[in-house]
Parts: C-alpha cells; structure tokens; sequence
C-alpha cells in the first residue's frame, strides 16, 4: 500500500489524527470554532509581539488604530545582607597592646584582619565561625585630656558669651547705625526750615529722642526677621543672625531705646511730637515688617515711615503740625521710591531667597514706574514749597537741574530695566536728598520778626 518511508510516516500520522477526531468530537468542535472565530474576528485587535524574547513578555497591542505597550515591571535589586555568622569565613583579629596613661598622641595603626578561607578549613570547620585571638589583653580606654575636653566642648553648644568691648559695635549694627543717620539728619532738616527761632537745646533733645526711637524700631525689626534675614547675603551677618548677642538682650536694647526716646520727646520736647515718635516704632515694626512677607503695599507703609522724622522735627520746633511739615513730608515720601526700588532692583534674587514680596520681585513693570513717577512728583513739590511759605521762589528754579537729573536716570531705568542704571539712579537718590533739603534750608522764607527788624533801619534812614 505504502510505496516509500516518507508515505508511510505520512499516512500513520494522518491514521492517529482520525482516531483521535473521532474518540473527541465535542473538543474538536469547539477546537474549529475558536479558530474560525479567530480568522473572523477585525485584525486591528490582533495581538502581535514586538521582541521575541519571552523571558522579558514585553509585547504591544493594537486596539482601534492606539498602540499599548505592555511590560512587567522591573524588579527592585535586592540587597545582598552578609551574614558575619556565615560558616564560610574564618576572621583573625589582632588585638592592639594597651598604651601608658601620659600619652596623649595615640599613633597607632590598626590593620586590616586577614581573612583566610582555604578548602581544607572549610572542610574541617564546617558549620562554626573560628575567631581567633592572639591576645588576651584588656581593651585600651583612651584618656582625654583637658585641651581635648575643651576643644570636643567648643564645638558644642555654650552658653552665649558677649564681650563688652564689642557691645558699641554691636549696638550700632543692631540698631542699623547708617540707617538711623538718615533720619537724624532728615528729623534736623525739619527742624531746621521750621519758621520758628532756633533753640539749640530743643534740637539736640529731639534729635537725641529721634535717634532712639529709631533704634528701638530698627533692633526689633531684626529681632523679627532673623530667620529670613539668615537666608540673604545682604543680611546674614547681623547680629542676632550670627548669634553675638542674645534674643533678650536685643529686646533689652530695643525696649530701653524705644521708652527713653518716646519719654525725652514726649517730656523734653512737646506730646506731638513723642506721640509721632512711637507712631513710626508701631508702624515700622507693627505693620511694616510683617507686611514685607505678605503684599507689596509694604513699600507704601514703608515710605510712610520715612516721611515722619521731618515732621516731628518740624512739630519739635512750632508744636503743630502744619503745611510746611507735610510738604516736607513729602519730600522724604516720594524720594524713598526711587532710592528704594533701585536698591531693590539689584537684589531681587535676596529678597526671593528670604520670602519678602517686593515690587522688584513680584511686579517688576510696576517698580520701574512707581520709580519715574515719584521723581517726577519732586520737581511738583518743589514748586509748591513757595507756595506754602516755606521757601522763596528761588528754591524751585536752583532745584531744578537735580530733579530733572534724578528723573532723567529713572526714566533711564524705566526703559533699560538693568543693574547699571538701576545703580546709578540709586547712587544719585545718595546725594539727592541732602542737597535737595539743603538747598530748601539755604532758600528758606524769612520770619516776620527778621522782616520787620530788617525793615525798620530802612525807615529810620
């Protein structure tokens, strides 16, 4: 029947396939109906593998024209943990001989421990860890000595120590010393263009209740802001950030500042005027330093700040507030804009890093404007001041070329909005003021009593 091998094996395979049909029908049905399901169903859902490689079972699906990609996740390495107590490790450790109490410098040098692992061994001392010590000597307690003491207790914690011969130094940054000459000098200013003749006393005892006012209000300002101020170089190496003085005993400084100042001006001088000094220490530390971290306004209430030393020297010398003081005012009020927002242009990555929301940071477009605007309104105030009878008509026409000069470099940094002419706006806003109030002092209006005293040579002759 079978001519050739080949027909032969053909047909025994063809034999077993037709009994195994037949003593399984009902598999065998099913078996042609998943397959004829299979060959009907769409090919986009067909299943194709993209690697042949079954051991990573990374394959991708087509549903609806989208590719899946389907992978098992990568398992986490497992650490290795080495067991000391592993029966196939001999240790042999050398004990180091103890040393004599006097010496202080210990020099010795511990070597490493052979680890010996031989066949034979492992064959003898199967299942237990030898350790073998070549000697029976007690361990070495090192002595320390004092200078060791002392050096390990230097790098802990102490108890602050504050040198007396560096308290002037200390006071004076705590109390921002270059900061409370400005006001000083601006609270002198006032008192100086004031109608009203010159008492040297009143000026010296509100120049002096003035100047503690404002380091009672610049020694709580740190006081609050030490966390922040750690963050800024511009500002980390104060005071209480480096820890050369004690919180308390800054608050001490501050509070000492703050009572003896309000009293002098309040008791020496006239209520108005103390009255405006613990204003400014309330707005300065109340509202002001809070309000750095929270909202731009805090500019603003700052400016606002700046504008009271003037009018208590002016209040200091007539005991009302007048025109004049507000005009001059005024003066410190817009004249913080550009000095400040140029000062702040530059360190906008410092104030970010302490958490303060200044214009220069949060609204930069805005801080340039403000900038120009109020160099602008100083030329308006100056023309004003004759106006009020605080200075004659020269005023305005000889402080012209400064104003002009100081709107030209905002309007500079307006347009370029860059470090080098934020620099030089600042740098003129240095100069600015003291001229400016100079020149106000130097054009000041006569009194009525020098006016008439001047007038009657002139009718007698």
């Amino acid at each position: 029947m079978y001519k050739t091998a080949c027909s032969r094996l053909t047909g025994l395979v063809g034999l077993s396939v037709k009994q195994k049909f037949l003593h399984n029908p009902h598999r065998c049905h099913q078996t042609a109906c998943s397959l004829i399901q299979l060959h009907g169903r769409d090919p986009s859902n067909w299943l194709t593998y993209q690697y042949l490689n079954f051991l990573k079972r990374q394959y991708v699906t087509k549903n609806k024209s989208e590719l899946h990609q389907r992978a098992i996740p990568k398992q986490a390495p497992t650490r290795t943990i080495v067991d000391e107590r592993e029966e196939t490790v001999e240790h042999q450790v050398e004990r180091i001989p103890t040393l004599d109490v006097g010496v202080t410098k210990v020099e010795a040098k511990p070597k490493l421990s052979n680890l010996k692992s031989t066949t034979e061994d492992l064959a003898a001392q199967k299942g237990s860890v030898s350790s073998t010590v070549t000697s029976d000597e007690t361990p070495h307690v090192q002595v320390e000595t004092s200078e060791q003491r002392q050096a390990r207790l230097d790098r802990q914690w102490k108890q602050l120590k504050v040198d007396v011969t560096h308290l002037p130094d200390i006071y004076a940054r705590l109390a921002k010393i270059r900061l409370t000459a400005l006001v000083v000098t601006t609270a002198a200013a006032g008192y100086a263009v004031a109608p009203v003749p010159f008492d040297p006393v009143v000026f010296v005892v509100s120049s002096l209740g003035t100047c503690l006012a404002s380091c009672s209000a610049n020694s709580i300002n740190q006081y609050f802001e030490v966390p922040f101020d750690s963050n800024m170089n511009r500002t980390k190496n104060r005071p209480l950030v480096r820890g050369q003085i004690s919180p308390l005993h800054a608050v001490t400084f501050a509070l000492a500042c703050g009572v003896s100042g309000v009293a002098l001006l309040t008791l020496a001088v006239n209520p108005l005027t103390g009255f405006l000094g613990a204003l400014n220490i309330f707005l300065y530390t109340c509202c002001y330093t809070p309000l750095k971290r929270l909202s731009i306004a805090n500019t603003w209430v700052g400016a606002l700040v700046g504008a009271i030393p003037p009018v208590m020297g002016w209040t200091a010398a007539t005991g009302a507030l007048e025109p004049g003081a507000l005009l001059l005012g005024g003066f410190l009020y817009s004249w913080q804009f550009p000095h400040f927002n140029a000062l702040s242009w530059n360190l906008r990555e410092d104030y970010s890093r302490g958490g303060y929301r200044m214009m220069s940071v949060t609204h930069p477009g805005m801080c340039r404007r403000v900038a120009l605007r109020h160099s602008l309104a100083l030329v308006g105030l100056s023309a004003v001041a004759p106006a009020l009878d605080v200075t004659t008509w020269t005023f305005p026409i000889i402080s012209l070329p400064i104003n002009l000069y100081i709107s030209y470099l905002a309007f500079r940094f307006h347009r370029r909005a860059d470090r080098a002419s934020s620099r030089k706006l600042f740098f003129c806003s240095l100069w600015h003021l003291p001229m400016l109030l100079l020149l106000a002092l130097t054009c000041k209006k006569p009194r009525g009593d020098e006016g008439a005293g001047a007038a009657a040579p002139a009718l007698l002759s």
